[in-house]
């Protein structure tokens, strides 16, 4: 259950395993059917999540209700609504889980506590924050004034698990397209 979880803390940092054992009980497994909302916008996000299976997405909706994907988050990586999470103000955005998903779940009180206790968590959460920042940076100024065929293709070198694994109806929201752009621009390529 936790096999992932620590090979994810050994690649990021020294841990061994007695000191992993004396608090991967924090992170509770649960099993998620697909579609199902983690968070609503509106929520405070009181939770860090590691994928141990599945996708999770994270996406807003702009004024017209369309969705807008920010994030995907896949095995062997932390996902959450972390502006939510930090300042423990209302969220904008959703969580959901868009495939059958087995997560491994840690309170915000505990995961914080972790941060400020044990060094190799305090590592990791280092490390995905600065992650965060990277990839979103990338995708701004990676996707900005480009084509939608552009977009298409920057998201085939950079993040081909996604075209392989979700809808069009996802992945168009995340390229900012309409699924029916998006069938026209993998039908060109």
């Amino acid at each position: 259950m936790y096999e992932l979880l620590y090979q994810y803390f050994q690649e990021k940092t020294d841990i061994d395993p007695k000191r992993f054992d004396s608090f991967c009980h924090y992170f509770k497994p649960k099993k998620v059917k697909r579609n199902k909302i983690l968070l609503s916008a509106g929520d405070v996000c009181t939770f860090n999540l590691f994928v141990n299976e599945g996708c999770v997405r994270i996406y807003t909706l702009n004024e017209e209700g369309q969705e807008l994907t920010r994030y995907f988050t896949f095995e062997g990586k932390f996902g959450t609504a972390l502006t939510s999470l930090i300042e423990q103000q209302p969220s904008f955005e959703y969580m959901q889980c868009v495939e059958k998903s087995e997560l491994l779940i840690i309170s915000r009180q505990d995961f914080f506590h972790l941060v400020d206790t044990v060094p190799q968590v305090n590592d990791v959460y280092r490390d995905v924050l600065e992650m965060a920042y990277i990839t979103s940076q990338k995708r701004i100024y990676g996707l900005q004034g480009q084509s939608a065929l552009d977009r298409l293709k920057w998201l085939m070198h950079y993040q081909p698990r996604i075209l392989s694994r979700l809808s069009n109806k996802v992945i168009a929201s995340y390229l900012g397209v309409t699924p029916y752009t998006l069938s026209r621009l993998k039908a060109e390529l």
